[in-house]
């Protein structure tokens, strides 16, 4: 069944992961379903992030995507690998054309009102605001809420565990979390222990 919207505003969090390898990936997902993040975007710069999709498609208790999704060949790949939903950082029609073909949530990206608007015209399920801190953090985001109140919006760059409720608060149906939750240091000394603090850490901060 597809992903409801609603699924991802209980989520409140949807960590992205964007590593240098593979195995980190791998690692950083595993780390952080246990954690209890019931969505995770897989970036389409981790090497192999394919095969990452495909080995979590499916599994019980978590649900992965594509992101950083950039054409309609990619999207069709990650679909077929059994990505539950897709995001790009841009305005990518033939992206939006793939997964409204498929039935498959998507949010395409937006940095300004006409390109809200725009992305909300192609279909797409919400808009990932980004980079959301340099557009204006949460003060950016209850403005273009303010004229656009029935669009989604997905906040993501920048975001933490110490501003992540503030988004929320701001009218964000859910934010994306990356580099402030997927540590690459950590995940290469294979230190579970702090990506699950770190995991925890957020959790808490937007229950």
């Amino acid at each position: 069944m597809p992903l409801h919207l609603d699924e991802f505003a209980r989520a409140r969090i949807v960590p992205v992961v964007r590593t240098a390898t593979r195995k980190t990936a791998e690692f950083a997902v595993e780390c952080l379903a246990e954690a209890g993040f019931p969505i995770i975007e897989m970036t389409l710069t981790v090497p192999d992030a394919e095969a990452v999709i495909e080995r979590f498609a499916g599994r019980p208790g978590v649900t992965i995507g594509a992101g950083t999704v950039l054409s309609d060949e990619q999207a069709k790949r990650m679909a077929g690998a059994g990505a539950a939903f897709l995001v790009s950082p841009a305005l990518r029609p033939r992206v939006a054309d793939v997964a409204r073909d498929l039935a498959l949530p998507f949010f395409l990206g937006a940095a300004t009102p006409s390109e809200v608007l725009e992305a909300h015209e192609m279909g797409a399920s919400g808009v990932k605001l980004f980079p959301a801190a340099q557009l204006g953090g949460p003060a950016f985001l209850k403005a273009i809420r303010s004229v656009y109140p029935d669009i989604a919006l997905m906040p993501t760059g920048g975001i933490s565990a110490d501003n992540a409720k503030s988004y929320l608060d701001a009218g964000a149906v859910c934010v994306g979390m990356g580099g402030k939750l997927v540590d690459e240091k950590a995940l290469a000394a294979g230190d579970a222990e702090a990506v699950r603090a770190a995991a925890r850490q957020a959790l808490d901060a937007v229950a």
